[in-house]
């Protein structure tokens, strides 16, 4: 299958980018790395009357340190994120997720802005950036706004973007103390769409108790389980602990059905898969404490 017919538009700059954004409104898409939206063009799934490229905007390739946060811009390239020794050093997490992003050959294209705005289910990146409390700035004409990645992800494919706006960036908080992460992913085989998805952050205390975690699961939206969380806090790392919580962070969520895998299997699936990644980020945290001074 071919596109169908549709006016492609190169803009250089934010500013005109989102003025083109801006006079075209519904009828436009955004073009980031093309990973994702040619091929639902290819198969006529989608069908923009234009596609706004925004691979010649440099202001939107970026990935720096400031003030403690770490700022992606929209066009940093997924294999970028992965081998950044920033978010290496401060946010694993997202190192890690990046990583399960289909291949390599994916994602030397594929971009972090495209990724989220896509907002498919088994994405890695949105699942990592709920459980890291990532603000996402949009950007329109008229000005930008703010929106916390728990409250941008609305369902498959659906986000709060509004006709003529784009995701400009990604600010990620300062990593805590004394915490560790874990991502934890199953599919049919390597680079295939994830099956199920968890991913987890853990701080302990200097007593080795929890003082705080953030569990979020794979769904038509980013998952967060906010009854496992609330089910490890002040508590011992434990098997046992980790079981519960997982039990918890299943009970009665919602998930999709399709020819490679049951809406039952997928919860089962991600009961395991958070076992998992709150064991693996607790053991992180403690070897992160044994570390430090």
């Amino acid at each position: 299958m071919k596109p169908a017919g549709f006016e492609y538009h190169d803009p250089t700059t934010l500013s005109e980018a989102t003025a083109l954004l801006g006079r075209l409104g519904e009828d436009a898409r955004v073009l980031a790395g093309g990973q994702s939206l040619v091929p639902l063009m290819n198969f006529r799934l989608a069908r923009p009357a234009h596609l706004v490229d925004l691979n010649r905007v440099a202001e939107l390739d970026f990935l720096s340190v400031e003030g403690g946060q770490l700022r992606i811009g929209a066009m940093i390239r997924q294999r970028t994120l992965e081998r950044s020794e920033d978010a290496a050093a401060g946010w694993p997490l997202l190192r890690e997720a990046a990583g399960f992003i289909g291949h390599v050959q994916i994602r030397n294209r594929g971009t972090v802005g495209g990724s989220l705005a896509h907002a498919f289910p088994s994405a890695e990146l949105p699942v990592a950036m709920v459980t890291l409390e990532a603000a996402l700035v949009l950007q329109g004409e008229g000005g930008e706004r703010t929106v916390g990645a728990e409250d941008f992800f609305l369902g498959t494919m659906t986000t709060t973007l509004e006709p003529g706006e784009l995701l400009r960036e990604v600010r990620v908080p300062a990593p805590a103390a004394r915490r560790g992460a874990s991502f934890q992913e199953v599919s049919r085989r390597y680079g295939d769409f994830a099956l199920a998805g968890a991913a987890a952050l853990v701080t302990l205390d200097r007593d080795g108790t929890v003082a705080g975690a953030r569990l979020t699961l794979t769904g038509s939206a980013p998952i967060r389980a906010r009854d496992a969380e609330t089910a490890v806090m002040g508590e011992k790392p434990s098997e046992a602990l980790f079981r519960e919580a997982a039990r918890r962070a299943v009970a009665g969520i919602e998930q999709d059905s399709d020819m490679h895998a049951s809406a039952d299997y997928r919860r089962r699936a991600c009961e395991a898969l958070a076992r998992r990644a709150l064991a693996e980020a607790a053991q992180r945290a403690a070897a992160a404490m044994e570390d430090s001074p």
